[in-house]
Formats: structure tokens, sequence, C-alpha cells
């Protein structure tokens, strides 16, 4: 069962580059579907599913996330602003501009493209407690709160360290970059912000001896033609048909 398209738009785009997962899992992923007619041709196609889900800082194709959006859970509606021009990459350096770390700039380590949040590594963090029991007091540890990027955070300008609005522009060469308003300096995208799950840059993955190699996939294996199997492996094997059909009628 698919999603609606305007759901399955929400998710991320950058989250789904990181993930390296097809759209199709991450659709079996996230449905839920409660009721739908049965498949025969007397029934129109009809299905009871969910389609508000609440996203965070669980990936959408994850078991917590499922589990945040359990059937029967209702959330509260949390408005999202829609920006047309994603401009936040893993390896960015921000300032962060709200809290007890205002003024402090840092490594954005995650984002999450579908609530406008960035991961800032070792700012914005608050004390949780981990594994705690009866017998067992628990370990609290720091732990990265998610931003704004929207109002909370600011691209630093490399030429002079400081935190700046950036616009979109185009260079002679037709390339589209991000710019400083304030110096009017390109603040190129971090090569890290390429990194998948599975590995860590495209052009440095060594190929293993069960991937299908470049050759193999531009290799035509078959060669479509209006004719049975039964045909083809008669023409293969030279075998003529010297047979005659016995008459039959359509009724």
């Amino acid at each position: 069962m698919r999603l609606t398209s305007s759901l399955l738009k929400r998710v991320g785009e950058w989250s789904k580059k990181y993930a390296n997962l097809p759209d199709s899992y991450i659709e079996r992923a996230m449905a839920q579907v409660y009721w739908k007619t049965p498949n025969k041709p007397n029934y129109l196609p009809r299905t009871i599913e969910r389609k508000q889900f609440r996203f965070s800082i669980h990936r959408p194709w994850t078991h917590q996330f499922y589990r945040d959006n359990a059937p029967g859970k209702v959330h509260k509606f949390v408005h999202v602003e829609p920006i047309k021009d994603w401009s936040f990459f893993r390896g960015d350096r921000v300032e962060v501009l709200v809290g007890k770390d205002k003024g402090k700039q840092g490594i954005v380590k995650e984002i999450y493209q579908e609530r406008n949040w960035v991961i800032v590594e070792g700012l914005n963090t608050k004390l949780k407690c981990h594994k705690m029991g009866k017998k067992y007091l628990g370990v609290y540890m720091q732990q990265e709160q998610p931003l704004l990027i929207t109002s909370q955070v600011q691209l630093v300008d490399p030429s002079d360290m400081e935190a700046t609005p950036i616009e979109w522009r185009f260079t002679e060469d037709g390339q589209r970059v991000r710019v400083s308003v304030r110096s009017g300096r390109i603040i190129p995208i971090p090569v890290s912000s390429k990194e998948t799950i599975d590995y860590k840059f495209p052009h440095l993955y060594q190929e293993q001896a069960k991937d299908t190699t470049k050759a193999d996939v531009e290799k035509i294996t078959f060669d479509p033609a209006l004719k049975t199997f039964e045909m083809d492996i008669m023409e293969k094997m030279s075998i003529k048909e010297d047979r005659v059909p016995k008459k039959f009628y359509w009724y």
C-alpha cells in the first residue's frame, strides 16, 4: 500500500540521501493501513490508514518512529514553516543565537529536514538519564537538543568567522552556491554532506566481490520479442515446428 504523495514529500530529501534507502522501503516502513477493500473487481479501492504523523529526531523508517506514532496515538498539530531552499548541511559551522550557548559556534552533526531542525555537536545540551532501574540509579549523560534553523542558528562566514544570513546565487559558470549577505563571499557546502550511513564518500567506495559492476549494468541481457518461452527455446536450439495444430474456436 503506497502512501499519499503529499505525506511522502514530508520526508526530508537529505534524510533519505543519508539513509541511502529507496522510497518504496520508506513507504512500507511508514504505512499504517487499518482496513482496505478486498482486491476484487467488484470493489472500489478504498483504504483507512494513518495520514498524520509526528516527526521527531527518530527517522521515519525506524522502530522508534513507529512507536511514537503507534495506532491510536493522537498528537497535537505542529506547524512547520515551509522552506524553499534548504541551506544547512552536515559539517557546516553555525552560531547558536538562543539559550545558554548563545554566541557559541559548532559543527552541524545531524539535520532533520522534516522539522527544520539541526543538531550542533556539543551545544544546546541537556542531561538525560539512561538505564534507570530499581537497583540502579542510572547514568546521566549530556545529549544535544535540536535547534530551529529559521531563528535559532545562523551560518558562519569563513572569511571573518562571524554569523551571517545567506542567499542562493549563481556563479558565472552556472553553479548554484551559498553567498554571505554581509561579505558577498561564497560559503561552500561541506564534503561531509555527501556521507551516507553505508559509506563515507561515494568516490572512496570500493567494489566488493558480490557487487554488480558498471559493465554488467550497461550490458543488455534481455532482448524483448513477441514470442513465448517455448518459441524462444526452439529458436535458440534450431528446432523447427512441423506439427499441425488442432483447430479450436473462441466462443
